[in-house]
């Protein structure tokens, strides 16, 4: 079989594969409870996959991805209008602790930054554009998440948001794979072994993608036991964001006029929040563990089945020719 064969299997045979890792893990995590110890692998996993990822992104125009004010206007817009407007109006499904609550807050305030870009190229979206608005979104996020959150559960809550994280996840889940990426189209542009590699390479997005998801479930689902009666409270919102998000980006894409490529990566970016990221911050809230990082892994469960559909029914939204 041609690599070109098998990466066109692989892409069409793409949610079979991802359900059956999510399946595989969580399994897994049943039997074994010590798989939460693959929790340090997610990171270098997610580098790698993104990297791959990038790699299927004509880097070299990422600054006209940069320039298109209006797809940046409306993603800008979806995530820090209309998602926010969504979760005032989920507010009387929210759990009424306080802890509870700062945890659902804290993961579907904050847009996704890294693998939302592999969904959205699997998805048919402008994962160009996308990727070329990640440091935008990671600032606009790190400057509004303490006033959403304050706005939302009062002035003392500013305080649970640090940059570290945010900043930390900027330099290796983002700079430093585009930037192997960019070297990597760069050599293959010159050199039979560069574009060999290259080519080898685009077989990965698929397989990484597999990676991470399994390994991200076996890690955390040990610890939805913990405190299952709060994963029951949460799961119902965060099932109503995932159906809401996309369709609410989506119409803010359409309002703004985008074409249906670009409209895609806004329903993508809406509806894929920062869980990984966010973790740590939750993780640093005094008190927290084991409820808040609970309330965020079970997000990031459900979002990751959400993700599934959304690679098989977003591409429908407009011409897939485009």
């Amino acid at each position: 079989m041609t690599p070109t064969r098998l990466r066109d299997l692989l892409e069409t045979r793409q949610v079979s594969v991802y359900f059956a890792a999510v399946a595989l893990a969580g399994v897994l995590a049943w039997r074994v409870p010590a798989t939460a110890a693959l929790a340090p692998a997610i990171d270098p996993l997610l580098a790698f996959m993104l990297f791959v990822t990038f790699l299927q992104v004509p880097l070299t125009e990422l600054r006209q991805g940069v320039a298109n004010a209006r797809f940046l206007g409306a993603l800008l817009a979806a995530n820090f209008v209309a998602v926010p407007l969504l979760l005032f109006a989920l507010t009387p499904w929210l759990p009424a602790d306080p802890m509870l609550r700062s945890g659902v807050l804290l993961v579907l305030l904050a847009p996704c930054i890294d693998y939302v870009v592999t969904f959205a190229h699997l998805g048919r979206a402008d994962a160009r554009s996308l990727l070329a608005a990640t440091p935008v979104l990671l600032a606009a996020q790190m400057l509004l998440l303490p006033v959403f959150l304050g706005a939302f559960l009062g002035d003392g809550a500013a305080g649970l948001v640090r940059w570290g994280p945010f900043l930390q996840a900027f330099v290796w889940l983002i700079a430093v794979p585009l930037a192997l990426a960019a070297a990597c189209q760069a050599w293959a542009a010159r050199s039979r072994p560069g574009m060999r590699l290259a080519r080898a390479l685009g077989l990965m997005p698929v397989p990484a993608t597999a990676a991470v998801l399994f390994v991200v479930v076996a890690a955390v689902a040990p610890q939805l036991g913990l405190a299952l009666g709060a994963v029951r409270a949460v799961v119902p919102v965060y099932v109503a964001f995932a159906v809401a998000a996309p369709l609410l980006g989506w119409a803010v894409a359409r309002g703004w006029r985008l074409p249906p490529r670009q409209g895609r990566a806004v329903a993508f970016s809406s509806a894929t929040r920062n869980s990984l990221v966010v973790l740590p911050l939750g993780l640093a809230i005094p008190g927290a563990v084991p409820l808040v990082p609970a309330v965020i892994v079970a997000q990031t469960l459900v979002e990751l089945v959400g993700e599934l559909a959304y690679v098989k029914l977003l591409p429908r939204l407009g011409p897939r020719a485009e």
